[in-house]
C-alpha cells in the first residue's frame, strides 16, 4: 500500500511540476504535465545515487533555486558587477583569469579563504562555500501540499544563502582599517541624543568622493551603499536625496549624487569607535554603528560556482518519516586590488558635544 502511494504521489508530483514548467515555456499544463512523468519514468532508474527517484528531481530544484540566486541579485548594488564566473573551476577561480597581476597582495582576511600560489605567480582562491541549515518535510506535508511545500522550502533557502552572500560581499569590500590606498573616513555631523552616533552630512558624501578622486579612481560607475542610519540621515537633511529616494525606492538604486549610483543595504558591516572592522555578523557594542562604503565596478568582480541540493528521503528515517533538504552553494566577490574603494565610518560621542 505505502509503495502504491508513493507511485501515486510521484505521479502527482511530476504533473504539477510539469504543468507549471510547461507554463513558463508556454507550454499546456497537459502537455508539461505528461511530459514531466515520461521524463521522469525515462531517467528515474538511471539517476545517481542520492536523488530523489519517486518523482521529486533534484536537478530541477536545484535548478530552481539557482534562479532563484540569480534573480535575487537583479536591481542591487552587486547587479552590474562584473561577472567571472565562467573561469571557475571546481569552485576555485585563478586570480590571473580575473585580472589581477600575480604579485598583488590581496586583502581577504574577511574570510578563511584557502590561497595556493602557482609556480608561475598565480594565485588560486576557493570559492566560499555558503550550506543551509537542513529543513524537515514529513511525508504527511508532501503528501497533503506537494509542489507548493517544496516551492517555499527552496524559496527560504535561496533567500538565506542570497543573505549570506551580500553580508560577507559588503564585508569584503570594505577595508580592515584606515590606510593610505584603504581610506576609512568618520562621519562629522550632529549627534543623535539617544545612541551618541554622529550623523552623516552632505558634505561626507563630498569626503568620501574626494578619497576616490585621491586615489586616482575614474569617476564613472562609482557605486555608494548605504546603511539604513545614513540614509535616513540624508532623508532629514537633503530634499534632492529624499525626492530621489521616493521615486526609486522600489528599483534597487535609491538615487545619484555627486558622480555615485546610490543603493541601500541593512547588513553593512560594523566598525569599533577605533576604526577597525569588525567580524561578519558580529553584534555591536556601545558606540559601534554600520558603516557605509563606496567602490569602483571594474575593480571588483563576483563568481558564483556549483549549487547542489541535498535530499534525505523519510524511508531512510523510520522514527521521524521525515524527508529532510538542504543545499551547497559556491560565490564570491572581493577586489580585484583594493585601492579602489572608500568606507565612511559613524562617528561616536558619548556625551553632548559642547555648542560652539
Amino acid at each position: 500500500m505505502s509503495k502504491i502511494v508513493a507511485i501515486l504521489f510521484s505521479l502527482l508530483f511530476n504533473a504539477v511540476t510539469g504543468a507549471l514548467l510547461g507554463a513558463a515555456v508556454g507550454l499546456s499544463p497537459l502537455t508539461g504535465a505528461i511530459g514531466m512523468n515520461i521524463v521522469s519514468g525515462v531517467i528515474g532508474g538511471a539517476l545517481p545515487a542520492g536523488t530523489l527517484r519517486e518523482g521529486v528531481l533534484t536537478e530541477i530544484w536545484t535548478g530552481e533555486l539557482v534562479k532563484s540566486l540569480r534573480a535575487g541579485l537583479e536591481g542591487t548594488w552587486l547587479d552590474g558587477v562584473p561577472d567571472s564566473s565562467s573561469v571557475v573551476n571546481n569552485d576555485v577561480i585563478h586570480l590571473v583569469d580575473v585580472g589581477v597581476d600575480p604579485d598583488v597582495l590581496i586583502n581577504n582576511t574577511t574570510y578563511p579563504i584557502t590561497l595556493q600560489e602557482l609556480k608561475d605567480g598565480d594565485i588560486s582562491i576557493s570559492l566560499d562555500k555558503f550550506q543551509t541549515k537542513v529543513t524537515p518535510i514529513t511525508d504527511d506535508e508532501l503528501y497533503a501540499l506537494s509542489y507548493d511545500k517544496i516551492a517555499r522550502v527552496k524559496e527560504s533557502h535561496a533567500n538565506a544563502i542570497n543573505d549570506s552572500k551580500f553580508a560577507k560581499s559588503a564585508h569584503a569590500l570594505c577595508a580592515n582599517e584606515d590606510t593610505a590606498t584603504t581610506p576609512v573616513l568618520t562621519t562629522t555631523g550632529s549627534r543623535d541624543e539617544k545612541t551618541g552616533r554622529l550623523k552623516l552630512t552632505i558634505s561626507d558624501v563630498i569626503r568620501m568622493k574626494a578619497a576616490l578622486d585621491k586615489l586616482k579612481v575614474p569617476t564613472t560607475n562609482r557605486r555608494l551603499v548605504l546603511c539604513p542610519d545614513h540614509v535616513n540621515d540624508l532623508l532629514e537633511t537633503e530634499q534632492n536625496f529624499k525626492e530621489q529616494y521616493n521615486i526609486n525606492r522600489g528599483e534597487g538604486k535609491v538615487g545619484r549624487m555627486y558622480g555615485f549610483d546610490i543603493y541601500e543595504y541593512a547588513n553593512n558591516p560594523l566598525y569599533t569607535t577605533a576604526g577597525k572592522k569588525k567580524a561578519v555578523g558580529a553584534t555591536a557594542s556601545t558606540g559601534e554603528f554600520q558603516c557605509s562604503f563606496a567602490f569602483y565596478t571594474p575593480r571588483v568582480f563576483k563568481a558564483t560556482g556549483s549549487t547542489k541540493m541535498y535530499w534525505s528521503p523519510a524511508e531512510n528515517d523510520p522514527e521521524y518519516q521525515r524527508n529532510k533538504i538542504n543545499f551547497r552553494h559556491y560565490f564570491i566577490c572581493m577586489f580585484k586590488k583594493a585601492d579602489a574603494g572608500v568606507v565612511m565610518m559613524s562617528g561616536y560621542s558619548a556625551d553632548k558635544l559642547p555648542e560652539g
